[in-house]
C-alpha cells in the first residue's frame, strides 16, 4: 500500500517526524511518500503547500501553533476529504488543564537554547572523543561507562545516550588486553556490562567482515573462542558488580532506556542516603 504523508511544522520539524516514525513503525508492507513542510508561518507558504497536498491526497499530520494558519489547513483539509492531525494537541490540552495556564503559542518553543541543550552538545563531544577505550583519565567525568565484547553495541548506544544528555564512554573488554585499572577504581559514573549471544554476536561479526571484504574465518567468528571471550566478560562483569543488559534482542533504543533506569535508581539512592 501506497500512502502519501504530509508533515508541516512551524519549526523544524524534527517533534513530528518522531511522531510519525513511530507510529508507522507499527504496520507493514506500506510505502511511504513523506512531504516535509518545516517553518510553515505565512498564509501564502501554507497556500503552496496546500496545492502539493491536493495534487498528492493522504494523511496530514501538523504541529501549528498560529490559529489562523492552523484553521486554513483544518479547512482546507476536510474539503479535499483528508485527515489532518495535530498529534500534541491532547498533550497540551492536558497539561492546561492541570496546570491550570493555556499553552504559549509561540513556534519552535522547545528548541530554545537553555541549559540542557547546551549540556547535551558537551555530552556528545565527550562521548566521541572517549569511544572504544580513548581517553582513560577522562573516565571519571562520565556519567556512564559501558563495557563490552566487540560488536556489542557500545558505540551506537553511547551516542543515542549522549544525544539524551548522558557523557558516555566505553570500553571493549578484551581477554589478551586487560583494561586498565582506573576501570575499576571508578566513584561517579555507572559502569554497565553489555552482552550478547554467542552465536548473535558471530552473525554479527561475520557480516561486519564481509562489509569490509576481509577474511572471516579467524579467531573473531570461532565459535569457541567468542564462547569464552563472552564468559570472560560476563566474569569480569559479576566480580565487580556492573550491572548487565543482555543486548541479543533489543535495539538500541530499549538498551538506553535501560540503562537510562539504572541511572534513575542510582541517583534516587545516592539522594535517599544524602
Amino acid at each position: 500500500m501506497r500512502l502519501h504523508l504530509h508533515l508541516l511544522s512551524d519549526s523544524t520539524g524534527e517533534t513530528l517526524e518522531n511522531i510519525a516514525k513511530a507510529a508507522l513503525a507499527q504496520y507493514d508492507d506500506v510505502e511511504t511518500i513523506r512531504h516535509f513542510w518545516p517553518m510553515v508561518r505565512t498564509e501564502a507558504h501554507l497556500e503552496r503547500i496546500l496545492q502539493e497536498i491536493s495534487q498528492n491526497p493522504g494523511l496530514v499530520l501538523f504541529t501549528l501553533v498560529n490559529s489562523e494558519i492552523r484553521r486554513t489547513l483544518e479547512t482546507r483539509c476536510r474539503a479535499l476529504g483528508l485527515p489532518a492531525i495535530a498529534p500534541m494537541d491532547g498533550v497540551t490540552h492536558a497539561l492546561s488543564g492541570l496546570l491550570g495556564q493555556a499553552a504559549k503559542a509561540r513556534p519552535g518553543r522547545q528548541h530554545v537554547l537553555d541549559a540542557a541543550y547546551f549540556a547535551r552538545v558537551e555530552a556528545i563531544h565527550f562521548t566521541i572523543a572517549h569511544d572504544d577505550g580513548i581517553g582513560a583519565e577522562d573516565w571519571e567525568e562520565a556519567d556512564i561507562v559501558l563495557a563490552g565484547v566487540s560488536r556489542s553495541s557500545k558505540t551506537p548506544t553511547s551516542i543515542y545516550l549522549a544525544n539524551r544528555g548522558f557523557k558516555t564512554a566505553n570500553i571493549p573488554i578484551v581477554v589478551e588486553s586487560p583494561p586498565p585499572p582506573i576501570l575499576y577504581a571508578l566513584k561517579h559514573p555507572l559502569v554497565v556490562g553489555l552482552t550478547t549471544s554467542a552465536d548473535r554476536l558471530i552473525q554479527v561479526r561475520r557480516n561486519r567482515l564481509l562489509s569490509l571484504n576481509q577474511v572471516t574465518e579467524t579467531s573473531y567468528v570461532d565459535q569457541e573462542a567468542v564462547v569464552r571471550e563472552v564468559a570472560f566478560a560476563r566474569r569480569m562483569f559479576a566480580d565487580n558488580g556492573w550491572p548487565v543488559i543482555d543486548v541479543t534482542r533489543r535495539s538500541i533504543e530499549e538498551t538506553a532506556a535501560a540503562i537510562i533506569a539504572l541511572v534513575g535508581e542510582r541517583r534516587g539512592e545516592t539522594r535517599a542516603e544524602a
